[in-house]
This record gives C-alpha cells, structure tokens and sequence, in this order.
C-alpha cells in the first residue's frame, strides 16, 4: 500500500492511498460500501424500501442509474452497489430551501466542491437568480413560467433557443418536451449521446439501418461468446456482471477488450447470489483479456477479420458464405481491404501482438453465436464510427446479425438516453418522423436540423443562442472545454435548469436564470388523475413502466412533464396542444405516442404487459433499412492513433464511486485509490522516460487540432497497468484538457477518449 499528500480527497485532513485492488467485483466490498453510504447518508430505512421496489416488474421504479436491462426471469434483488447508492442520493432527507439560498451567493457556492453542492440535498421549491444580491431567491411557478415564456417570445428567431436533455427524462416528458421546441419552432435539442453513443448510433444505422443495437437480454444467456469491448462494466453497468458471470458458468468464452484490465474482467460475486455471498466464492468473468493501446480497438478487430478471412482460404465454415450472399453488399471490397491491410500496421496501431489477436479470432472462429458489446472506449474518438461499423464488419462475416444469441449490444450509459432518442430527443430528425409529428399533433415542426451538444455551446459562445433550457444533467461539467462552455452559458440571456439537486451549472448561469425543482423517479407523481406511471427505454429497447415509492421531497415539487406543459403554455399562449390534459393523464400523452412513434402502436396495453414490451428491430429480422436494401460492409482505412514523440493519448473516464458527473467520494475502490481524483494513471516506463516518480507531481498539458494548449498542475502520478502511450484519468475535471474543436468529424462527438498529451514533473 502507498499512501501519499493530501489531494483532492473527501477531507481535509486525509491523505490519499493506492493499493491494488484484489477482490472480486461486487460481493461483500460492494456490500460494505453500500452499507457505509446508506450511514453516511442516514437512509438505513428508505434505502432497503428502495431496493426491494427498484427494477421490480408492476409497482416497481426504474433505476435511475445505468440502463442495464431488468432481469427477464422476475428477479427481486435485481440491484447494484452503484444503484442503490444513486436512489439513496435521490431519496437523501436533506433539503436546500430558500433559507440556503439566502445564506449563500453564488459566489461563495462557486467555490466548494460539487460533491458538498449535490451533497447539501433536495431542491424543494423554484428559484430565480438576482444579480442585485448574487443570490438565487423564491419565485412562484407561474411567474417562473411566464419569465422563460416571455423570453423565448421575445427571440428574434426560435432557433436563438435550445433545449437540452439528460438520459433521465421519461419518455412521456421526452416527447413532450420535442413537441414544445418544434411547435415554437426549433430543433436544437442537444442532449448526453451527442457526447456518449452517438457514434453507436450513426453506425448501427449506416451499415444495418437501426441507430440500436439487436440483441437482447435473452440472446446474452444463450450466447456461446461474448467480446466486451471499451466497457468498465463493474462501475458503468454492474448488473451486467450478473450476465458475464452466467455466461461463464454454462461455458461461454468471454473476451474483454480495454486498455484497462477492470475489475468486471477478472472475476465477481454476485450479491443475489447468497450461497456465493456466504461462501465468499467468485467466479472468473473473462477468459481472455487484450489491452489494445487507447483508439486502437479498430485495428484489432481488423486483424481479427483477416485471420477469419485467411482461414476461409481452407475451411469453408470460416465464413457464412450463405447469408454474406443473401443480405450483404460490399463483401468483395472488405476482404480486399483486410488482405491488403499489413500485420505489422495492424499491431502497431492496436499494440497488441497478432499472437493475441489471433487468440481472440479463435474464439470468435470457434463460437456458433457471438455477441459483441461496446461503450465509451469505441465512441469517444475520431474514428468512432469506423470502428463500431468494423464490429458489424466483424459480426456479418459469420452470420452473426438475425438469429438468437448474435449481434450487435452497444451499452448506453444513462437509464432512459435510448428511450429519449427514440421519443424524438434528435437535433437531425428524419423526414418521416417529421412527417407524422405534423400529421398527429397539428404543428409544423421545423425541418432544418438543429444544433447538437458542441454545436449549442459554440452558438451561446457567439451569442447565437441566447436561452438554454436544461432538464436534468449537468451540463456545464459535462461538456467539453469547461472554461469554453461555462464562458459560453454566461453569456445566455436566460438559462433555466429543471434539476433535483444543487449542482455547477446553476452557478454557471446567463444574465437571468432559473431553478426548477423536479420530482425524482422514486418520487410518487401524483396528476389530476391520479398516481402516474412513467416509462423507460433500456439499452435493449425493452420498454417498461416506472411508478415511484415515495412522497415527494417538497409540496412543491412538479413533474417533468408538469413542468414541460407550464413552459409550454407560457410560450405558446394560442397552442391547440392539450398540455395541460395530456399532464393530468400520462395515458394520453402515450395514446399520442402511439400515433407517431413507430414501435409503439397499442402502448397503453404493451407497456402494462409483464416486463412490458420490446421495440421491434427490423435487422433483427434481416430488414435493413439501407440504401442497398443490406446490410453493408463498411471500408474505412485504419487510423494512425500511435502518439507522435512525446505525447501520450490521455482517455477520460468515470471513477467507481461516481456516476457521470455526480460524484460521491474521491474514492476508486476497484482501481484501488483512496481519497484522491486529481490524477493520472500512465505506464511505469513512459513515468520512467519522463523523469516522473511514483506519486510525483504532475502538470499535464494538452493539445488540441489548432494548435492550442490547456493545463492541469498539481495533479498526482500513478504507475498502472495501461498500455505505453496511453494515459487516463477523471471526467469531469479532465474535461477541461479536451478542446471545444476537437470533436469527431463522423459523429461530432467530444474527444473525450483521444487528448493528445504532454505530462512533466511540476516544476
């Protein structure tokens, strides 16, 4: 163990450690964290309430964590450590009212640590911002309504408007909320997968004709291998160690792919699972690991594709010769491509031997059915939907696309960020959808597309978009380029966050601004109509309903879809849309869904089914919705993503006791690290190359395509084991290192997994 200067840690008073962590994923260490947060947070009695209703099929809530499919089988305690702690968090009995507000300016507030702000509790009533004071003060609802009606009215233009959300809005206030930009006139509605899987997205659509992925939570138990690539599971989806860990019992190989070897691909205990839990018995949750260099999973998986295709030189069942023939087009031009692809380019981009890839080409040459899962690690770099479209690559060379236990499995990060695409969340709606929007609800919605997450804070830096609305998130720490974006929010005239909790992008505000306190998902919603039920979209297009457990933290408190219908009305005085009848009754929000939406014909009865129901995948079928009628092989050339002399590829991430810019501690158990977030981990020997002790002090600098560079000193060193030239640490404080411009030229994504680097000891 080494422990080491006190930096950044959850007290003053306590120094940081490192100590490599050594126990399974889950079991007792989860439950003992569990335990410690419920004590810190005094929530020993709603805290198992919550966890024997959450995720529970019926009356049960939603997590509003990651969006891990629920269990198909019923499962009681189909819970992880990470999402009890995010409903504790919810539930806190804590309150920040107009007494707080009035004993702290923003200035003041601006100085503490996000943790203490989101760790104060509930918000419990509206607030605006009076700049005679630098204090937020209470304001009614209908005068917060009329002030964000009277501004958007006052634009010259809608499109000076935008309207962005996080991946926690139910569905029925998604489409809500896109119906309200499109009747005023506008589809700027950036939102968290501009910065997350819109990469996914893009590619799934280009090669197969669905922005999804195929597989569901059945085809995870029948699958005879599983390639999990660029995923930190045990932290970012922990219930899918559930799955890694019974796929591993029945026999499936599993092959994880990072730069990283996390935790979730070493082994678990699953806390359901009280005979492994009483007997402290793990089980092996991978058996192959490769640590491909930070961008370079594309040329693995392309070394991996032309063993295959060298193999089917001799062994006819290499291939399925069959179906590359019946639903495929571009074959010829992809195995040309791999041939000519030389090894040793292919090794020095992935950074693996072809000895290892040749490992994980066998497993995948052996296996009838394979599923290849991927998240962050693949999206969040130029070429991100080059390499997500090298999967599908991949996955058609044998078939692997239509039939139980193959395909294609994207892991969304967010609990509903698919539900919100899917309900219209889109700044580059199709034509189609469009199309039955106008029909259905009686607008013209716009046709243009709008502007995305980079885009919207590029146009409030110009002074283009003049009002941002925000429901949920927080976007000032999620954005990239932080000094760039929190410049670019100030020179707002109006920003309006719908939030539960205190947190930055309050203190980050235009001229005017507005508080708006939502109930959360555990939170009873009671409408006109009585109690009601919202739904979710997981990352498997399975679509169920979430009722809340709890009375809501404060009388007054509004629904987001409440709360969408006030803005509505405000904004649009002489709208024909029902807002108000559509709040009192969530049914009729979906009847309208229904119409529009395609895959929710007959909602109000499907969603009530057991599990509720499945969104229909035409490329499950083999339809594919593409220009060819197929799906289409992709021909990208592989990127150069070896570092230039001197610099290193620094990849942001999460650390386990967060979850996306809500942090709870400046803990890391799984990487080992106690009390500290403002590091980096690098290897020992480009630390050696740079003169860079153990622990030392670092200041790491960035730089950016134009030539612009960025600084983070006082940061600390560590040794661990990620690939040479390859660098890692902390979102969001590292988000300020990942300039505005440096974003995708596929898919507009942040670089949030490809910074260029230069790190020296602090002078």
């Amino acid at each position: 163990m080494t422990t080491g200067k006190t930096v950044g840690g959850n007290d003053e008073d306590d120094a940081f450690r490192f100590e490599p962590y050594r126990h399974p994923a889950a079991g007792w260490g989860a439950a003992k964290s569990v335990s410690r947060f419920l004590a810190r947070e005094g929530e020993f009695v709603d805290g198992p309430r919550a966890v024997m209703r959450m995720n529970h099929e019926g009356d049960g809530f939603d997590c509003p964590g990651c969006a891990w499919p629920d269990d198909l089988k019923g499962l009681h305690l189909d819970i992880c450590e990470n999402g009890i702690k995010h409903v504790s968090w919810e539930m806190t009995h804590k309150r920040v009212g107009r007494d707080f507000f009035a004993t702290h300016t923003v200035a003041e507030l601006s100085r503490w640590r996000d943790a203490d702000l989101e760790g104060r509790g509930r918000l419990t009533e509206p607030m605006r911002y009076d700049p005679g004071t630098d204090r937020y003060v209470p304001i009614s609802w209908p005068d917060a309504f009329d002030l964000v009606g009277r501004t958007l009215r006052e634009l010259d233009e809608p499109d000076q408007a935008a309207f962005y959300t996080s991946g926690r809005l139910g569905n029925e206030a998604t489409f809500l909320y896109q119906l309200l930009a499109r009747e005023f006139g506008t589809n700027n509605l950036p939102d968290c997968s501009n910065m997350c899987h819109e990469a996914s997205g893009r590619a799934l659509q280009a090669s197969l004709g669905t922005g999804k992925g195929t597989v569901d939570l059945k085809d995870w138990e029948v699958t005879d291998a599983l390639f999990v690539i660029g995923v930190n599971a045990a932290s970012n989806a922990p219930r899918m160690l559930t799955s890694l860990v019974e796929a591993y019992k029945r026999g499936a190989q599993i092959v994880h792919i990072n730069p990283l070897v996390e935790a979730a691909a070493r082994r678990a205990i699953i806390p359901h699972d009280f005979t492994a839990m009483a007997t402290f018995r793990s089980t092996p949750t991978s058996t192959l690991n490769l640590q491909p260099r930070i961008g370079g999973d594309m040329a693995l998986l392309r070394g991996m594709a032309k063993i295959v295709l060298d193999e089917a030189r001799t062994d006819p069942d290499a291939l399925d010769a069959e179906f590359i023939a019946r639903h495929t087009t571009g074959f010829e031009e992809y195995r040309a491509l791999c041939e000519a692809t030389p090894w040793a380019e292919i090794e020095r981009q992935s950074g693996v031997a072809r000895a290892d890839i040749a490992k994980a080409a066998q497993v995948y040459r052996k296996a009838d059915r394979s599923i290849i899962s991927w998240c962050l690690g693949v999206t969040q770099h130029d070429h991100g939907v080059d390499t997500a479209r090298e999967i599908v690559n991949l996955l058609l060379l044998r078939g692997n696309i239509g039939r139980e236990g193959a395909g294609p499995s994207p892991v969304r990060g967010h609990s509903n960020v698919q539900g919100n695409r899917t309900c219209g969340i889109d700044h580059r709606p199709t034509s189609e959808f469009l199309d039955r929007l106008a029909d259905v609800c009686e607008i013209d919605p716009p046709r243009h597309h709008g502007l995305d997450t980079v885009g919207t804070v590029e146009a409030m830096h110009r002074g283009d978009v003049q009002v941002f609305v925000g429901m949920g998130g927080n976007f000032a720490l999620a954005a990239p380029d932080t000094p760039y974006t929190f410049a670019a929010l100030r020179k707002c005239r109006l920003t309006v966050h719908v939030s539960t909790k205190l947190n930055r992008s309050h203190l980050v505000h235009g001229r005017d601004a507005l508080i708006l306190p939502c109930l959360g998902r555990t939170e009873k919603d009671w409408q006109r109509c009585g109690v009601q039920a919202t739904s979710v979209e997981d990352s498997m297009s399975m679509v169920h309903l979430s009722v809340g457990m709890k009375r809501p933290a404060s009388a007054h408190l509004l629904s987001e879809p409440a709360v969408i219908a006030g803005i509505a009305r405000a904004t649009l005085p002489d709208s024909a849309t029902p807002w108000e009848w559509y709040v009192d009754d969530y049914d009729r929000i979906r009847d309208t869904m229904s119409h529009v939406l395609d895959g929710f014909e007959d909602f109000n009865r499907r969603v009530r089914l057991p599990l509720g129901f499945r969104i229909r995948q035409p490329a499950r079928e083999l339809v594919f919705d593409t220009p060819s009628g197929r799906a289409e092989f992709s021909t990208a050339a592989l990127p150069d993503v070896v570092p230039v002399e001197g610099q290193l590829v620094l990849g942001t991430m999460r650390s386990h006791d967060q979850w996306n810019t809500t942090i709870y501690s400046a803990d890391d158990r799984y990487r080992g690290v106690k009390n500290l977030r403002t590091l980096i981990f690098m290897n020992a020997a480009d630390m050696r190359d740079r003169g860079i002790d153990s622990f030392a002090d670092v200041e790491i600098t960035s730089i950016a395509r134009d030539g612009s560079t960025r600084s983070l000193p006082g940061y600390t060193a560590i040794p661990y084991d990620i690939p040479r030239g390859s660098a890692a640490g902390y979102m969001p404080e590292m988000n300020v290192l990942c300039a505005i411009g440096d974003y995708s030229t596929q898919s507009d994504q942040p670089l949030m997994k490809n910074v260029k680097i230069t790190v020296r000891p602090t002078p």
